[in-house]
């Protein structure tokens, strides 16, 4: 299922298109949705991470959602130099819709810092992720 065909598509804030996907903001969340058969690299999702930068900034923490409703590659080689562009994102999760996608989740999760990554459905990711920002941000209140 899309972010669009869920029941939250109505607290989206903002969109963005560019030639990799789609990625929807929320209040402290960004759910991206990479197009059939990339392969996402750093130079593939320049403007993603542009459009991540520009609304989160550098500072306010932020969970991250890949919804893996298309088949694409990443360059896992490249994941520590974008997590250190975003030392502001404290969670991370990967919603897979079928066997090869939770295969590749487990992968990239061996590269993640973060408990649990994978996720069957989109509503269980949302959560989790949610959870997790949200006690980063009142951690970072004491």
């Amino acid at each position: 299922m899309t972010i669009v065909d869920s029941n939250v598509t109505s607290q989206i804030i903002k969109q963005e298109q560019s030639d990799a996907g789609m990625l929807h903001f929320f209040n402290h969340i960004a759910v991206v949705e990479f197009n059939e058969g990339l392969h996402l690299d750093l130079n593939s999702g320049r403007k993603t991470i542009n459009d991540l930068m520009n609304f989160f900034g550098n500072t306010k923490p932020f969970g991250l959602i890949a919804n893996r409703v298309n088949s694409y590659s990443i360059s896992l080689l490249e994941t520590p130099e974008v997590k250190s562009i975003f030392p502001n994102m404290v969670a991370y999760g990967i919603v897979s819709h079928n066997e090869a996608g939770r295969m590749n989740a487990i992968i990239e999760s061996s590269f993640c810092s973060s408990d649990n990554i994978s996720y069957d459905n989109l509503y269980e990711a949302l959560d989790t992720v949610n959870k997790r920002v949200q006690d980063k941000i009142m951690m970072s209140l004491n």
